[in-house]
């Protein structure tokens, strides 16, 4: 077709980082328990109650429902981040959401190598019920450079993981700022963990 472009050939999830967006005060609690967990109950909750019903119900090709997988984004930058900093409107996002500065949020980078194999590629929201979905790593990277024609930067894209994800898995945490940076030392100093790279990065923070 006319315009398209391929995707490359080096184009494919192994070698990929993923990102998880959380509260630094959840992140607290993440890191006492030494992992990303599904079934975790974070302290600032920022989706809704209609997300969390959606993501309940819906399911990945092997029955199980996404609400079982931690959620990562492929872009760093993802659509749903971008929302979120932007005043958290809508459907998807908490009163909590809502209420929640930018600055107060982390960035959880992932090396998709360090998640298993238990893996499934998401094209978009995995709550939608238009999303498409590709189990496994083969799989996944064939959606994945299908998906490099209409949404090249795969802001809306999901990568979902069994999980637990363990926090040694994490290469780098963002922040926006220095004082964060201490917080997130701080904090896994307390949880006896070595804390991860911390990247201050303040535009990745900011209103679009």
């Amino acid at each position: 077709m006319a315009g398209v472009v391929s995707a490359p050939p080096s184009l494919k999830l192994p070698g990929r980082r993923v990102f998880h967006v959380t509260h630094v005060r959840t992140l607290e609690s993440i890191a006492l328990d030494g992992a990303l967990r599904a079934d975790a109950v974070p302290d600032v909750d920022v989706s809704s109650a209609t997300t969390r019903e959606l993501r309940a119900t819906a399911t990945v090709p092997d029955g199980r429902a996404v609400a079982e997988f931690v959620a990562f984004a492929l872009a760093q930058d993802s659509t749903r981040w971008e929302q979120l900093r932007d005043g958290a409107e809508g459907a998807h996002w908490s009163d909590a959401a809502r209420a929640a500065r930018p600055t107060e949020f982390v960035l959880l980078a992932v090396p998709v190598d360090a998640l298993g194999a238990d893996l499934v590629f998401a094209d978009g929201d995995s709550g939608a019920s238009g999303t498409r979905f590709a189990a496994g790593l083969d799989a996944g990277t064939a959606a994945l450079r299908r998906l490099h024609a209409s949404d090249p930067d795969f802001r809306d894209a999901e990568l979902l993981a069994a999980g637990p994800v363990p926090l040694d898995a994490v290469a780098i945490v963002t922040v926006a700022n220095d004082r964060v940076r201490d917080e997130v030392r701080t904090l896994f100093a307390n949880a006896g963990l070595p804390a991860p790279r911390i990247a201050v990065y303040p535009p990745l923070f900011q209103s679009a």
